[in-house]
């Protein structure tokens, strides 16, 4: 595999100094109302995320980490508090305005790998490059680029059905890193897949941070998490643990 450039640790287009924070969340509280009911999913969090950690974010079902997720992930703004993303407040921008911090900033890898049926390895890396108006032979060199990286060099003309669970995922992750994007965002991503390639997709995800990616991955289950250097753990909308660990996952 080859070294991708870029490792996102620096906003696109800022002259000013790096920050050295690429997550900084601010009593951030998140409530959903219906009608008279107001039931909040986050309470007064704080979270820094500094660039080029590898954190996982743990928690049962309804302990309030998928809201933080598509906080996170500018796929939605809190009730109140400060969100500063690579050293930008998004924490009440507009959708279009939110929209181009997630195309800009973030990659996304979900448990479903979201892969277009009808196309090649190549032509789903590429999509990102397509949406964002990049010429033809740039957004190829890219994208082959970004399957090299993931290993998949001699899988690009591969249709997803001709892949297995763990590639399609590593496919996923590809299309995630050809943006360069300041954070990868990984939302149970060995969800639906088998125990070898779940090793195999947590092994990328660990190289991609030994070689400065910055990695939020978000997950139940304990022995995913583990593989992170920290764990945040999230329970009643609250954070109730934040742990470093040592590289055989426990805690240190």
């Amino acid at each position: 595999m080859t070294t991708m450039p870029g490792t996102g640790t620096r906003p696109e287009g800022a002259s000013a100094p790096i920050p050295e924070e690429a997550i900084r969340l601010n009593r951030i509280t998140k409530t959903y109302r219906s009608g008279s009911l107001a039931v909040d999913a986050l309470v007064d969090v704080d979270v820094s995320i500094r660039f080029g950690e590898f954190v996982a974010i743990i928690g049962p079902s309804g302990s309030g980490k998928s809201t933080l997720m598509h906080l996170l992930g500018c796929l939605d703004v809190p009730t109140s508090g400060e969100y500063h993303l690579a050293g930008v407040d998004v924490a009440h921008l507009d959708e279009d305005h939110l929209a181009t911090v997630r195309n800009r900033r973030i990659g996304f890898v979900f448990q479903q790998f979201n892969l277009l049926a009808d196309l090649d390895a190549l032509a789903n890396v590429e999509l990102p490059l397509v949406y964002s108006g990049i010429d033809r032979p740039t957004r190829r060199q890219r994208a082959r680029a970004a399957l090299d990286h993931v290993g998949l060099a001699d899988r690009m003309s591969h249709r997803p059905a001709e892949l297995s669970g763990g590639q399609q995922q590593r496919v996923a992750i590809a299309r995630a890193l050809v943006t360069e994007p300041a954070i990868l965002l990984a939302d149970e991503p060995t969800g639906n897949l088998d125990s070898t390639s779940t090793t195999e997709v947590l092994d990328l995800l660990a190289a991609l941070h030994r070689n400065g990616r910055t990695v939020v991955l978000i997950t139940h289950e304990a022995d995913v998490a583990a593989r992170a250097e920290r764990t945040i753990s999230v329970r009643d909308g609250r954070i109730v643990a934040d742990t470093a660990t040592t590289p055989g996952g426990r805690a240190a």
